[in-house]
């Protein structure tokens, strides 16, 4: 087949070779003539605008002048050389610098013929000139701007993103350029086409030829911008094609284990362990969740809600419903303080209604460890708690029932994918939880193939908490609102974004932070804990027990206190060095306290002078405690891989879509591959065979060989 060419090793390309083609491979990741076809410009230069001398600023960044070679002297300064050239034209004179190559460009130039040179000015001694500037003839740079028969023309240059150790492998964006024009001249007429003629057509889209062609090698501002927009909506009409394939599948044709009922496990604790009523929302999720576990098709579902929503109250009765219809259900964290506290939090809300609750950790060896994986292979537990630990082959469950993953952007797609695997005869029902909200878009972009839950409400009682933004001058009133505080009986969070001192950035270490506190709150009238990653879990475990039972009046920490510790009397969380964090993460920081019913706090530390981004997320911050409405500026102002850890799941790779300016784009082709799948799902459609081969070919997933 003529597409079989791209996938050539590039070493065979003309200008690459075997140790090119290993820099590029282990730099980049470009292994193939597809690879180097699909690794984008991040931008062009304009090579059909000329400067005049006179107008020359010392503040531009690359420019080209036009004009002839008036003087050429080799210039010896102790054993250095270095060759001056005159250079200028109708307006002015400008020198062009050499430092090597000197016998070599001293023949080539010759003086009185038109050149057209291309560089960075720069002002010496009061004079502007190039230093190593390109130069080419006039007329064969000229004719270079013309259109080849392949389309290629050079009056946009393409610039390319380039390492250090490329540049020293003579490997610049220059070079580049140069290997991509071979690449797209020895590719011509010879890719093809991916996206049906019909949606090609109705969203007047250019060929893929064109595009890769024009993305490279743009010949004007209007071809580039169709070039871009054909990729774009080919990498994101594939990504939600893919999920809605996924999707239609497990809807479709993929069995899963039927929850009939809701038996007695599921009623007792309803009407005599719940101590307070369901929200609306809590019992949507539950009826969305027992709607599909009933269905007789695989559960796959993300479950979002903002911090203090009461996700693991849903959690636990979802995993009730399980264990009524005969199955066991699994609990995975992120981290062993956060399994911990599931684990005694589930126990102590299903005191008395004789179901085992089992916990599995990294930390729990020997007969400890033996006794648990046996009775889990023999039904004896009904519910485990635990961390990656779960995912292991040595864990061996009965019957599987119900897998709830929380946190789950700490959890790669390989890693969750383990579940499925744990059962012989049906992969288990999977809930993914997240307590960070997550925008719309980005939501039908990675999670495009799972259904999708919120609890957009919080307990009643809830006070709203307050957030404050002081700077560090301020930090003796601080001191005095913290005494006032636990003299009150409340406890205080302190976060600080590092463990040591760094040399590189200019942060308040941990350390440093423990000690200041230390002198100001001293024992014996105080207790101060500390936790941080580097400790061991038996350390870090004492020190939380500590806080929790409220023997500590500050905890202070890293950010290991991010996600799920529960501790209600902490209503003080102070951010140190708030400005180092983005809207997410200090949001999670914040959803630590204001747990119980008394007024809670969030104190921004940061120092004096901010800059604007900074300064925009902090505003935020304090302008709302709606982590939908933060979530949204996060993604704005940092992109999708801050968010939802989507960068560690592998699937927000995008070479040129941005979920976040493409907004409209991504739900066009959300709404089209929907379109297609609910009206071909097996793309047997004749106008579809294009995406049906597309598929084949790129098996992401093992459902894809399922598609007949």
């Amino acid at each position: 087949m003529k597409e079989q060419i791209l996938y050539t090793n590039l070493k065979f390309l003309q200008g690459v070779g075997d140790k090119k083609a290993v820099m590029l491979a282990k730099e980049l990741g470009i292994h193939n003539y597809k690879d180097l076809l699909y690794y984008f410009p991040f931008r062009y230069v304009d090579k059909s605008e000329f400067v005049e001398i006179k107008d020359i600023r010392s503040d531009e960044v690359f420019i080209q002048v036009k004009g002839k070679i008036i003087d050429k002297e080799t210039v010896s300064s102790g054993k250095n050389k270095r060759l001056i050239v005159g250079f200028a034209d109708k307006t002015g004179r400008i020198e062009l610098v050499f430092f090597a190559g000197l016998k070599w460009i001293y023949d080539k130039l010759i003086i009185g013929k038109q050149y057209v040179v291309f560089g960075k000015p720069s002002r010496f001694n009061d004079t502007f000139n190039f230093v190593h500037p390109e130069i080419e003839p006039e007329d064969v740079y000229m004719s270079l701007l013309s259109p080849s028969d392949k389309g290629l023309t050079y009056k946009y240059i393409p610039v390319y993103s380039t390492t250090e150790r490329m540049k020293n492998a003579f490997l610049n964006t220059k070079a580049i350029a140069k290997i991509t024009r071979n690449l797209i001249n020895q590719c011509y007429g010879k890719i093809n086409e991916t996206i049906p003629e019909y949606i090609v057509k109705h969203y007047k889209l250019l060929s893929l030829q064109e595009a890769l062609i024009n993305i490279h090698y743009p010949e004007n501002p209007e071809i580039l911008s169709k070039a871009r927009l054909r990729l774009k909506f080919e990498e994101l009409f594939f990504m939600q094609l893919e999920h809605q394939l996924q999707k239609s599948y497990r809807t479709n044709k993929s069995q899963g284990f039927v929850f009939s009922h809701v038996g007695d496990k599921f009623n007792n604790f309803y009407n005599n362990n719940l101590k307070f009523s369901l929200t609306n929302a809590q019992k949507r999720v539950i009826k969305e969740i027992r709607n599909d576990t009933r269905s007789g098709h695989q559960m796959n579902r993300l479950l979002q809600g903002d911090v203090g929503s009461g996700k693991t109250l849903v959690a636990l009765m979802c995993m009730l419903i399980a264990i009524d219809n005969g199955y066991q259900a699994t609990l995975i964290a992120p981290t062993e303080i956060l399994a911990q506290q599931h684990y005694n939090s589930i126990t102590a809300m299903l005191n008395g209604l004789n179901i085992n609750v089992a916990l599995l950790m990294g930390s729990i060896k020997g007969k400890k460890r033996q006794n648990i994986l046996s009775n889990l292979e023999d039904a004896s537990i009904d519910i485990i708690i635990g961390t990656h630990a779960l995912l292991e082959d040595t864990v061996k469950f009965s019957k599987l029932g119900l897998a709830i993953i929380d946190e789950q952007h700490r959890f790669g797609v390989e890693q969750r994918s383990k579940m499925w695997g744990k059962n012989n005869v049906l992969p288990p029902h999977i809930l993914v939880m997240t307590a960070t909200p997550i925008p719309r878009t980005l939501a039908m972009t990675v999670y495009g193939d799972l259904d999708v839950s919120v609890i957009d409400e919080l307990p009643p009682g809830r006070k709203p908490i307050n957030t404050l933004h002081l700077t560090d001058a301020y930090i003796l009133k601080l001191y005095d609102f913290m005494h006032q505080q636990i003299k009150a009986g409340r406890q205080i969070y302190i976060v600080y974004p590092l463990i040591n001192e760094s040399e590189k950035l200019d942060l308040k270490d941990l350390m440093d932070g423990y000690d200041s506190i230390t002198r100001e709150f001293p024992l014996p009238d105080y207790q101060v804990s500390i936790v941080h990653g580097q400790m061991k879990a038996e350390a870090k475990e004492y020190e939380m027990d500590r806080f929790k039972r409220g023997i500590t009046n500050i905890m202070v920490a890293t950010t290991v206190i991010e996600v799920g510790v529960d501790i209600p009397n902490a209503s003080v969380m102070i951010i140190q060095n708030a400005e180092r964090f983005g809207l997410s993460q200090l949001h999670q920081l914040r959803g630590r306290v204001g747990r119980g019913a008394n007024q809670s706090y969030c104190i921004l530390m940061t120092k004096d002078n901010l800059s604007a981004d900074s300064k925009k997320r902090i505003d935020i911050m304090c302008s709302t405690n709606d982590g939908f409405v933060l979530a949204q500026e996060d993604l704005a102002l940092r992109g999708p891989g801050s968010i939802q850890g989507t960068q560690q799941s592998g699937v927000l790779e995008l070479k040129i879509a941005d979920i976040v300016k493409d907004e409209p784009l991504v739900r066009t082709t959300r709404d089209l591959a929907q379109f297609i799948v609910s009206n071909d799902p097996n793309l047997s459609n004749e106008n579809n065979l294009l995406l049906k081969e597309y598929f084949l070919k790129h098996p992401v997933v093992s459902d894809y060989s399922k598609i007949s």
